[in-house]
Formats: C-alpha cells, structure tokens, sequence
C-alpha cells in the first residue's frame, strides 16, 4: 500500500475505534496523481478506504477472515471531484459571479456569495455593484483581516489567505489541532434497534435523517445510500444546490420542511422519533435554537446515532463561524502553500473541493461505527466532524504529488444509464469494492422538494 495512503488510512481508522485489525485485507492500486502541494490523491482514498473498513467491520461475521477490500486512488480522486457524467446536458456552473479570491491592500481574500443573503452580505459591506470589477475595487481598499471580519459580522462569508505557520498559531488553529479527528461521546442503555445489518447490502432498511447542504454531508448520506440505506433529506422551501444537486441526492429521496411552521415541526419529529441516524452540518446552537438541542433528540430517540459537522471546528473562537471548504483552504494556509508550490501569483487551492469529500466519507464511516457501537455496545454514539480537523490532516502530511496525471478514461465509468431528473447520465465506477457487498443506488439523482417528507417503506 503507498506509505502516505496507508498513514492517513490508519489514522482514519484509529479515530473511528476501529480494531488494530481492522487493516487487514486492504489492497491500494490505481494509477496517477492529482499535482498539488498536497497529498490530496492518497487524502481520498484513505478517506472513502476508512468508509469501506466501516461498511465491512458491521457486516462481519464471527470467525469470519476479513473480506478483501480494493481501494483504487484513482477512481478514489475521480470521485473527489465528481461521480457523475451527464449526456446531452451540463451541470449549472459552480459559482456566483463575485464568488471567489480578490487581492486586498495587504494580501488576499476570498468571498463565498453563492447563496443570495451571503452575497448580500458580502456587497452591503463593500458598498459597491454586484459586478466583479467593482467587487474587486472595493475589496483593493480593505486590509484582508478587517475585511473578513467585517463580512463575518454582517452574517457572510469570507476568508483571509493566512499562511500554514500563521494558521498553527492563530487561537482557532491551536483550539482545532487540540480536537480529535471524530469527537465521540456515547450513553449506555440506548433503546435496541430492530434495524440489523445483512449482506449483500448491509444497511438496506436503515432510516437516515439528512439535514445537509453543500457539500460534505450530502457526500456522506450519498455513500450511505449506496449501501441500501433509507435516506431522507430535508431542506428548507426555497433553498436549491443546482450545482451540485444531479452529484449528490444519488439514492435519496428529498423533501421540504419549513420548521418555522407547526404542522412541518410535527412532521419532522415524527420523522425524528423513527430515524435510526441524523447526519447535520447546522452550526452549533442552529438546532437548539429551532428547539431541537441534543438532550431534545435524546429524549425522542434514545438510540438514535447522531452524526454532524461544522466548518471551523467546535471549540476555539471561530467555533460558530460559517464556513465552506474554500474559505478553510485560505484560513488554514492550504491555498498559500499551493501558491508558493506552483509559483503563482494567486491563492492556488487543492485541485477539488477535497475537505469536504474527505469530511463526507469520515462522516459516512462514523455513521456506520455509531451503528456497531449500538448495535455490539448498546451505546447512543453521538460523532462530531468538520472540515478545519480534516484540513489539519493535510497540513501534517503536506508532501504532494506531480507523477502522472489523472485523465478521465471511458472504463473508469459505468456502462449504466441513469435517468435522472435532469437526462440521462452516468456514474463512476466504484472507488472500493468489499467482497461479497454490493455498493449500488435504488434511486436516480433527483430535485431538491420533489419527494413528500416521510421514509420510503414506513
């Protein structure tokens, strides 16, 4: 197995609670390397390679020898930027139109305006057009730090290109490197589940409650959902990821609540009450504030495995701040060390949204150990993630890779067509194969609200 691939794979598994066996009968091949300052092709599969040590330890037989598991890191990085290939028809373009890095009086920062109210954010502090070129003029007045301040108190988005050594001793670094990769908490006595995992699909039947966006926790409910799992995702009226949607809600049914409203509150703790896992990337206190805090959940649903995410971290004094993995690649020196490795004279970020892919398949595998944990230990597991912890990875790994690159080849797809609800498509082929488990999707990718809020099979 590469070294570097092997190293992250083992940290992976360390933080999962995963038996020091748990290795044995991993295979890594495939060929090429994404050119970055970073170990970002080994970063992928080490991180969907940890989601596969999972899926396989929870349909473990007793007695049984591990089944052989093949990650490939090629296939492994394809996935990392997307799985899927549309045919006659092409996915909306990544970002809003100011969206993006701008050089200040004193360095760079980078502004997330994707979504409209922080991109209004963003313009009612510049006081300026919504045109990049007076975007860029306003942003050439601002120190970089004053700047990102102002935008974060005005409820935006914004990042200020730090270096590694400046992030290392930022007081938001310092509280992140402290974290642990997945903070576990558990409570003994969960109620038992009637869900059990069986073969060839180890979670099919399994309740998934998906309150997530953009892009890590879709990523890991998509993952979830190939394995059989019962997934229901939840967005509010009126939010769309068009983007990315046709990528992620593979295998998922998707549906509106407006949880300012009684009748939806009823029909989301009903949904609560019933569901084996919640996965959530809300801010900490977002849920508590709509009345829903952990105690809350525990009280509904004792066993309930309990898995979300933040960006920044959950402790430290960016612990509530909003973030995207762009802006964590700026804050935490990823796109000053990428310009410094390319010689550029612009913030060089990873070659994908890669803490956010990485962070997803985490999530998916703390997922999977929350359900063993409850399952052999009769323990409420309750995992937390985010993308600064996963970055920190990358940053004490930093060596990247300029060996051959990775070109997109007619056999890394497969043959299937998907019909989904914007045409046909294909998917990649799988990135870990288990044998004996079948990774396959009951459901095309599918528009946000277009299924009613309840499960599949009741």
């Amino acid at each position: 197995m590469n070294a570097p691939t092997r190293h992250l794979l083992a940290l992976a598994a360390t933080a999962l609670r995963l038996p020091d066996a748990a290795m044995e009968g991993v295979a890594v091949g495939g060929d090429g390397e994404l050119a970055s300052a970073f170990a970002v092709t080994d970063l992928a599969a080490a991180c969907i390679g940890a989601a596969a040590l999972a899926i396989r330890q929870l349909a473990a037989v007793p007695d049984e020898l591990p089944r052989p598991i093949h990650v490939d890191r090629r296939l492994a990085a394809l996935w990392f930027r997307r799985s899927i290939q549309p045919m006659g028809w092409d996915l909306p373009a990544p970002w809003d139109a100011i969206a993006g890095d701008y050089a200040t009086a004193d360095g760079w920062i980078r502004l997330h305006t994707n979504a409209p109210h922080h991109r209004a954010a963003a313009l009612q502090v510049l006081q300026c057009s919504g045109e990049r070129a007076a975007v860029a003029r306003a942003v050439a007045g601002w120190s970089a730090d004053a700047l990102e301040s102002a935008i974060v108190e005005h409820a935006g988005c914004a990042a200020a290109m730090r270096t590694i050594a400046q992030w290392r001793i930022h007081p938001q670094g310092l509280a992140v490197a402290a974290e642990p990769l997945v903070d576990w908490s558990t409570a003994p006595g969960a109620v038992a589940s009637a869900w059990q995992p069986a073969r060839p699909r180890p979670l099919a039947g399994l309740k998934v409650l998906d309150l997530t966006r953009v892009l890590a926790g879709p990523v890991a409910t998509r993952f979830l959902a190939g394995y059989g799992a019962d997934v229901l995702r939840i967005d509010p009226p009126g939010w769309e990821e068009d983007a990315v949607a046709p990528d992620v809600t593979l295998g998922k049914r998707c549906a509106r609540l407006d949880l300012e409203r009684a009748d939806d509150r009823a029909t989301f703790e009903g949904l609560l009450a019933t569901a084996d896992v919640l996965v959530h990337g809300y801010r900490p206190g977002a849920l508590a504030a709509l009345g829903y805090a952990e105690a809350w959940r525990r009280g509904v649903n004792p066993g309930l495995v309990d898995v979300s995410l933040d960006a920044y971290g959950w402790s430290g004094p960016w612990r509530a701040r909003r973030g995207f993995d762009s802006l964590l690649q700026m804050s935490t020196g990823i796109a000053e060390r990428g310009m410094r490795w390319k010689g550029s004279a612009t913030p060089t970020p990873l070659p994908m949204q890669a803490l956010d892919h990485a962070t997803g398949y985490l999530m998916a595998a703390a997922v999977v150990r929350g359900l063993g944990l409850r399952r052999h230990d009769g323990c409420a597991a309750t995992a937390r993630l985010s993308l600064a912890r996963t970055a920190q990875l990358l940053l004490d790994l930093h060596a990247g890779g300029n060996g051959s690159p990775i070109e997109d080849r007619a056999d890394d797809v497969d043959p299937t067509i998907e019909r989904t609800d914007w045409g046909a498509a294909r998917r990649l082929r799988e990135a870990a194969r288990i044998e004996g488990i079948v990774q396959a999707w009951d459901r095309p990718a599918t528009r946000l609200g277009s299924a009613s809020p309840a499960w599949a099979h009741a």
